[in-house]
């Protein structure tokens, strides 16, 4: 059930659980004056914990073959780096 919070000008602020179907409180439940409900801002999601990744749920298998081919990517990567240019340079005209 959603959490309401109102406000009495002789209590201050209370929060009541409601259901979204009930009608707004119109008096204080302690003193009987009038209310006001106030705007609430509502629940944060907040992404604690793992389970929340892509890569969270990817199988034993897939992590193996992933890092095989990272370690391999890498090991191409500075074989490349010694060769005569690398990318983003210009061949030099003669």
């Amino acid at each position: 059930m959603p959490t309401y919070e109102y406000e009495c000008k002789k209590c201050g602020r209370f929060e009541i659980f409601q259901s979204i179907k009930d009608e707004k409180l119109k008096r204080c439940p302690t003193c009987k004056k009038p209310v006001k409900r106030l705007m609430g801002s509502g629940a944060g999601i907040i992404f604690k914990g793992s389970g929340f990744y892509q890569t969270d749920y990817r199988s034993s298998s897939y992590k193996t073959g992933a890092s095989a081919d990272s370690a391999s990517s890498s090991s191409s990567s500075s074989t490349s780096a010694s060769g005569s240019s690398s990318v983003g340079e210009t061949p030099k005209k003669s």
